[in-house]
């Protein structure tokens, strides 16, 4: 396709051209003739945010439930630096993002013109590439680049800065490559791993005594071929497999060989294993800080195989024994035919070993807590929102604290994909347009935003966008009065001096749902919470559901940092002596 466009007609078509069907966005000075375009077009919807953050996290949440790009449109200068925090949290989950900005016309870029920024070098750290489009006939071309840069390799996002004069002037648009890949000479990630190391990673499983399988959001950013066969390889082989925060839902809770999340707030049975086993083999994830605590006392005995497709994730905190270097899927795809078609097959005696020791520590029961018949305990909250929710089509989004770790712990995923929180960046307020966006591309779904008191308020101006356009997302909010994780640590770690964690003067929830058109649910008894979950359910419109729980409730298990995966604080031993113990001048430097 090759015709005479402006340069904001140009936008609308190459977004058509690239599958694009939904973009969030808030109109300003710098982007007013983008914005002409979609109100006379037609395919394209438009959601309009109350805050630029809030688009950047809704089409967070439309990416992540569908594995398709998210799309941002904000104008320039407050615009694009409001972008900023989502565009760093897509960067370091890597979320699939394409964010079109506004500019001041090209003879006013450095001029400090009205609502002038320098959005290419404010977001050069916190994006995967980003361009200032200086020539309409370079537009087209670029806008494709971006979605091929976006959603290939280790998905990330990126920025496309337009100037105003750009969008107005006129030029030959051409359509999107049959190849990008081909086309593009300076980026082309490597897809397939290399043979040899695939069948030394075989042969290592093989020989393993006491394997794990150690598994993160690559894999879901890898599709669902990767998924299924990272499932496959579970059975084929008979390995335990744990996850990080970002994985959950690539293999599902319910199987029988699942050990629950690791990291600081995993399950004493996954990080147990991780610290004892001799091959662990590393599948999508980077070994961030939550989960390796101390470096030095990580796995200490185990070999180690990391596959990702990223090459600056290898080696880069822990050194591995066998770096693979490709896609999830294509690694897996192999290395699971090598396992069927050789005579290569896990040591059963060992196995049986190993498994007997795994079933010890998960007899441990580590996210046990004391049910109380008067005051809800958050852990509760979730189970039973788990259990009135596990056989509907559900998409659950999070803010971040102590109930996202709670949900993380007690709400369990199936399927890929249903699991939208923030885990590299720990966003607050990334939740509530999260689940507006999963709840844009899954009409039918029910979208559950698990919220804590003081992150909801973060962004709680979308609740005005969900009325609008008649989403019925539900903010299921564990109400403690507390930024909870806040007062958690300032208990263990600071004399339980808690200096402005406590949340004086919250909103009646209620009344604030009424206030934007939506509906409010308060609920204090543990008797009375079924029957309102299902009442929130019900109802075809934004709630806001205030679960008032246990004030002083910490999480457990824990790391505390600084310590090792052997160093656990489970629930029966976290009394104040055993915090005391338990964490020392290291781990306070360390939070």
């Amino acid at each position: 396709m090759t015709r005479e466009m402006t340069g904001a007609e140009m936008v609308i078509q190459a977004l058509k051209d690239q599958g694009v069907d939904t973009i969030f966005g808030y109109p300003g000075g710098a982007v007013l003739p983008i914005y002409d375009e979609i109100i006379q077009q037609e395919g394209l919807e438009h959601i309009l945010v109350r805050h630029e953050q809030g688009a950047g996290h809704a089409a967070e949440g439309y990416a992540r439930s569908t594995g398709k790009p998210g799309v941002a449109l904000v104008t320039s200068g407050p615009g694009a630096t409001n972008m900023v925090t989502a565009l760093t949290d897509a960067m370091l989950d890597s979320i699939p993002l394409v964010c079109i900005s506004g500019q001041v016309p090209t003879h006013l870029i450095g001029n400090d013109a009205f609502q002038e920024c320098d959005t290419v070098g404010i977001t050069r750290p916190c994006t995967k590439h980003n361009w200032l489009v200086r020539d309409v006939d370079d537009l087209p071309r670029i806008l494709h680049e971006a979605f091929y840069v976006a959603t290939s390799g280790r998905p990330g996002p990126v920025v496309v800065d337009i100037p105003k004069d750009v969008q107005f002037a006129t030029g030959t648009y051409q359509g999107p490559t049959p190849n990008p890949a081909a086309a593009h000479k300076s980026y082309r990630p490597q897809l397939k791993g290399d043979a040899s190391s695939i069948r030394m990673a075989a042969e290592l499983m093989a020989n393993a005594k006491k394997p794990v399988l150690y598994t993160g959001g690559g894999v879901i950013n890898s599709g669902p071929q990767a998924c299924q066969l990272l499932r496959e390889l579970v059975s084929l082989t008979g390995f335990p497999i744990t996850s990080t925060l970002m994985g959950l839902g690539a293999y599902p809770a319910s199987g029988d060989n699942w050990l629950g999340m690791l990291g600081m707030h995993g399950t004493y049975e996954a990080n147990m294993t991780m610290h004892d086993c001799d091959v662990m083999i590393c599948i999508g994830a980077r070994f961030d800080d939550r989960i390796t605590g101390r470096t030095d006392a990580f796995s200490p005995n185990s070999k180690k195989i990391h596959i990702d497709i990223d090459p600056s994730s290898i080696n880069k905190t822990i050194n591995v024994d066998l770096p693979i270097i490709g896609d999830v899927a294509h690694v897996l795809e192999d290395l699971v035919r090598i396992w069927r078609s050789s005579s290569l097959k896990s040591d059963a005696k060992a196995m049986k070993d190993w498994w007997t020791q795994i079933d010890q520590w998960r007899a441990r029961n580590s996210l046990a807590y004391k049910p109380n018949s008067d005051v809800i305990m958050p852990q509760y909250a979730i189970q039973r929102l788990y259990e009135l929710t596990k056989h509907r089509k559900t998409f659950i989004s999070t803010e971040v604290g102590q109930h996202q770790m709670w949900a993380a712990q007690f709400y369990g995923f199936e399927e890929p994909n249903h699991w939208l929180t923030s885990g590299g960046l720990g966003t607050m307020g990334y939740g509530l347009p999260a689940a507006i966006g999963a709840q844009v591309a899954h009409r039918d779904a029910l979208c559950v935003d698990i919220a804590g008191d003081a992150s909801i308020l973060m962004n709680i101006q979308e609740m005005s966008t969900a009325v609008q356009f008649g989403l019925p997302v539900k903010v299921f909010i564990l109400n403690n009065q507390y930024m909870g994780m806040v007062r958690q640590w300032q208990q263990l770690l600071h004399g339980n001096r808690l200096s402005h964690s406590y949340t004086d003067s919250l909103p009646d929830f209620v009344k604030l749902a009424e206030a934007y058109g939506g509906v409010g649910f308060r609920v204090e008894k543990p008797g009375d919470l079924d029957g309102a979950i299902e009442e929130m359910i019900a109802v075809d419109k934004p709630v806001l559901f205030d679960c008032r729980v246990a004030n002083l409730t910490n999480c457990f298990p824990m790391i505390p940092s600084g310590k090792a995966h052997n160093e656990m604080l489970l629930p029966d031993e976290a009394n104040d002596e055993a915090v005391a113990n338990a964490i020392s001048a290291e781990g306070k430097s360390l939070v």
